[in-house]
């Protein structure tokens, strides 16, 4: 156990989202095991649930700019370990930091008190004047180019701080975060490998020295940064990607096979697809997430740009214009020159839940074509959580947007059907909410991703609105599954108003007091003062439905809070597994030894994907601190003594 801590006393009030759970916690442990009440599954024996979230390590200012995309690397995990006994399971809970460039530059320069990048609330907020983002980035710049000159321990090399997701692909476990490759990460220890760029992977033997994302030339930088929610296909194996930049075509696209025995297709590539120009994008924009069918992938172009190069004209590095169009981009997985665009109201969305196709038969040959493509989304009608998450109030919009197109602030899940069938139009047949409730964070069974799937998993807020909620630190306290067969099914017999539309109405109160049996929408609302995370399904190994299985999330008792709204020293989180099916019963809570701060993504990792991880040749590790009596040149100890005043005065 390591306690890399060393509080002082604050200056200023903290950040909503650097308090209460939401606070960075800077002890991290090994394989610790854990006591439990309730049985655990048989089907979790051998895996593993891992959650990936920002941490700050440098977390002395309590008061400055910061926002919860914020933050070092930090995964959370439980492992459930057979032990000897028979069909007996001990849970044991990890966390580690994710040992990246900026992390190990960060914790050898101890004269920086506050995090190496400027906070994404500081290039998003709309009152920051050109000066401040100014001499924000310069500090960056200053502090990678010192962590190449002597006197450091760790070279900045890649600014990822991978803190969003984690992903398994082809033996590999990988931290995604998208201003950088993906890292790789070991099961179940959570120990760093390192960098993967598409060909091979720091840390593992080498044996393919081709450039891999990014390629090379002066912008390979940039071109390697990859979206924090690559897709992996259930059938084929492949790893499905894409890198948007500041620079034109802006959008490329990647995929990466897997050479592992399961990967299997008929109309596979088989070799890497890397970098190919994504055409149509006019400008750089938050790009977050995409969709993937089988036959398919989506690019999301909305109405949000993020251009560092606005800086040179005035104007915000993040601005979103609801004025703008969305455009939804879909061409063939192995054809991005394909593309086609398609239209809809300007909106903001973070996450997919799922893509997948819908078949015809051609009347002349006889044979199957993809006749539209169908995505559910979560849909957000402004960009508001881009300011909330920083505890910054958005910007009111400089332009009028016409009186039909006003809509409450809302993020709903969304049915969109995209036709391909029609030669000169790109008509988006179908789109509308599935529910009137606040969702986020979708997640559904793995195996039935790029498919017709049943059932989609997400979290809520069952107290308030969804625009009442982004007026404080988001904190969601209800688990959500949906039906979106029958809601889909529902919607195209009595199809509601398109766009501002919805099939199903109910408020969270209206479905919670539901005594239907057969609910489309069904909710485990957490008890009063507990809030959960992003939730992972987990299959009954001997199911026989969608929805057999097990629901995993991280949860907190808020009383363990102070009357200064921080956390107990000694305050702690469970892992709960719910029943899937019902929504109704906690099969078993894990105690942890420590709390889990409120974070991102996560992910379940089964007894054979920890099993058949590729050979590690070596790991990451903390530097060595050298021996105080070593010989230093004069000349060496007075650039290090004006290394550590500018650091100081840098802060």
């Amino acid at each position: 156990m390591t306690d890399a801590s060393n509080a002082e006393p604050r200056q200023k009030p903290p950040h909503p989202y650097l308090s209460g759970n939401f606070a960075p916690i800077q002890r991290v442990q090994p394989l610790t095991p854990c006591s439990y009440t309730g049985t655990i599954p048989t089907d979790l024996a051998g895996g593993e649930y891992v959650r990936n979230g920002g941490n700050p390590v440098a977390n002395e200012l309590l008061g400055r700019d910061a926002h919860w995309f914020d933050g070092d690397g930090m995964l959370t995990g439980v492992s459930f370990r057979s032990s000897n006994e028979k069909n007996a399971i001990q849970p044991e809970f990890v966390n580690q930091y994710i040992l990246t460039d900026v992390f190990l530059s960060t914790i050898t320069s101890p004269s920086i008190k506050t995090p190496i990048l400027p906070s994404i609330a500081t290039l998003v907020n709309p009152l920051s004047s050109l000066l401040t983002i100014t001499i924000r980035i310069l500090r960056t710049l200053l502090l990678v180019l010192f962590s190449h000159l002597p006197g450091s321990k760790q070279a900045i090399k890649k600014i990822s701080v991978a803190n969003t997701a984690i992903l398994y692909h082809d033996g590999r476990a990988l931290a995604t975060c998208e201003s950088g490759p993906p890292m790789r990460v070991a099961l179940p220890g959570l120990e760093t490998v390192g960098w993967f760029n598409g060909q091979h992977c720091e840390g593992e033997p080498k044996a393919i020295t081709d450039p891999g994302f990014g390629g090379e030339g002066a912008l390979s930088f940039f071109r390697e940064w990859t979206t924090a929610h690559p897709r992996v296909d259930p059938q084929t194996k492949e790893l499905l990607l894409f890198h948007s930049t500041f620079a034109p075509p802006y959008v490329h696209y990647s995929i990466v096979p897997s050479s592992g025995p399961k990967a299997s297709s008929s109309n596979s590539v088989s070799h890497r697809f890397l970098n190919a120009p994504v055409p149509g994008v006019q400008s750089a924009k938050m790009m977050h997430d995409f969709g993937v069918s089988k036959t398919h992938s989506i690019i999301m172009d909305l109405p949000l740009s993020l251009d560092p190069l606005n800086l040179a004209k005035n104007k915000p590095v993040v601005a979103y214009d609801p004025t703008s169009r969305s455009r939804f981009g879909i061409f063939p997985r192995y054809q991005p020159d394909k593309i086609r665009w398609f239209e809809t109201r300007a909106c903001c969305i973070f996450h997919t839940a799922n893509s997948w196709d819908s078949l015809t038969t051609d009347p002349t040959s006889g044979d199957q074509q993809v006749e539209s493509v169908n995505m559910l989304a979560c849909r957000l009608t402004s960009a508001s959580l881009v300011f909330s998450a920083g505890a910054l109030a958005a910007p009111v919009p400089t332009t009028s947007v016409p009186a039909h197109e006003r809509e409450a602030e809302q993020c709903r899940l969304y049915y969109y059907n995209l036709c391909l069938y029609s030669d000169n139009t790109n008509p988006i047949r179908h789109q509308w909410a599935l529910s009137a409730i606040p969702f986020e964070f979708p997640s559904l069974r793995d195996s039935a991703s790029m498919s017709a799937a049943k059932y989609i998993y997400g979290c809520s807020v069952s107290d308030s609105s969804f625009g009442a909620a982004l007026g404080r630190a988001v904190k969601m306290n209800a688990l959500v599954k949906i039906d979106v067969e029958a809601l889909i099914a529902r919607g195209k017999c009595n199809p509601p108003n398109p766009i501002s539309g919805c099939v199903d109405t109910r408020k969270v109160s209206d479905i919670l007091d539901s005594e239907e049996m057969n609910d489309p929408i069904k909710i485990f609302k957490m008890p009063e003062g507990w809030y959960a995370q992003e939730s992972r399904f987990v299959p009954r190994q001997d199911g026989v439905d969608e929805d057999d299985g097990w629901l995993l999330s991280y949860v907190f008792d808020e009383s363990q809070l102070q009357e200064d709204g921080e956390c107990r020293p000694d305050a702690r989180s469970d892992l709960w597994i719910i029943n899937a099916k019902s929504m109704a019963h906690v099969v078993a809570k894990i105690h942890l030894p420590q709390r889990v701060p409120y974070g991102l993504h996560g992910n379940w990792f089964s007894r054979e994907d920890i099993q058949n991880q590729r050979l590690i040749e070596r790991l990451r590790t903390l530097p060595m601190d050298q021996a105080k009596d070593q010989l230093i040149s004069p000349i060496l100890r007075a650039w290090l003594a004006l290394r550590k005043t500018i650091e100081l005065s840098l802060g």
